[in-house]
């Protein structure tokens, strides 16, 4: 059985706003700007970024103090305070539905739903090679991104954009949105339609280039970040390279150029382990390789 929960109000003035990362600072700064009265955020703790390091806030904290907004990691605290709603944009956390029976939420999401719900909806799309994307303002309901859509906008997915890239246009894209729903009212939510595909977190092991793939595909990979192979047992990262035209055998390196199922790529930012990140030809020639190389071993 369905649980019916409280909607936010048509036209809500103060919110609470729960996020996190870099992605989730353009819409906090745009709400301040629009004139939303904001008494809370709500945002992780504090971590430690290297292991050196000691904790810093995240983003979206850091930004919230610079405008004299109260911050804290305690999810309860948001029922403290008077507010319409909350406003959840990338905050890191399951929200449950006791908390959701308590505060009406409107979540700022990176995708079209119902096209990849989930945690990682900006890298999944960039691996699937789709041709758009977009950002949608929900409704919050106890199913992971399942509630209804107040506001819909889709752009286009450059073949060049990393993953990076693209979650800043979608963040200002999202806080553009996020104001004009509040402000033209949260009204005539529309249940999602069309196929559900779910964006699984990513791990490690999914960034490994397989170099029996397409350079396509491949190149995809290296645009989410954090693409990884192998040379003589030892991790090698690659940041950027571009696809060719021309076969080679898959994951053999001749020069700056690396064979895969489908074309080549050619190398351009690598970063070998334990050391920083380098032009491609620079780490060849200092690397001295030899003549038959093959990257994935």
């Amino acid at each position: 059985m369905s649980i019916a929960l409280p909607t936010p109000p048509e036209h809500p003035r103060s919110l609470v706003y729960f996020g996190s990362p870099d992605a989730a600072v353009p819409p906090l700064l745009k709400l301040v700007e629009a004139g939303f009265e904001i008494p809370l955020v709500v945002s992780m703790p504090d971590r430690r970024r290297t292991r050196r390091a000691a904790p810093s806030p995240t983003p979206v904290k850091k930004a919230a103090l610079d405008l004299g907004i109260p911050v804290t990691d305690q999810i309860s605290d948001a029922l403290s305070v008077e507010a319409d709603c909350g406003v959840v944009v990338a905050y890191g956390q399951i929200i449950g539905v006791e908390f959701l029976m308590k505060l009406p939420m409107v979540n700022v999401h990176f995708s079209l739903l119902p096209r990849w719900r989930g945690a990682a909806p900006v890298e999944r799309a960039i691996l699937a090679g789709d041709q758009s994307t977009g950002i949608c303002i929900m409704g919050l309901e106890p199913e992971l991104d399942a509630g209804p859509v107040y506001r819909k906008r889709e752009i286009p997915i450059d073949e060049q954009i990393t993953a990076s890239e693209l979650t800043e246009e979608l963040a200002a894209l999202g806080a553009e949105e996020l104001v004009a729903a509040l402000q033209h009212g949260l009204s005539n939510a529309q249940p999602q339609e069309g196929k559900v595909t779910i964006a699984k977190k990513l791990f490690r092991s999914d960034l490994e280039l397989d170099w029996a793939l397409s350079a396509s595909e491949l190149s995809r990979v290296i645009r989410v970040g954090g693409a990884w192979t192998t040379i003589n047992s030892s991790s090698l990262k690659v940041h950027q390279a571009n696809v060719i035209e021309g076969e080679s055998e898959a994951g053999r390196l001749i020069k700056d150029v690396v064979g895969t199922g489908k074309d080549s790529l050619q190398l351009l930012v690598v970063q070998p382990e334990g050391k920083s990140r380098l032009d491609a030809v620079d780490w060849i020639n200092g690397a001295r390789l030899g003549d038959e190389v093959y990257l994935g071993t």
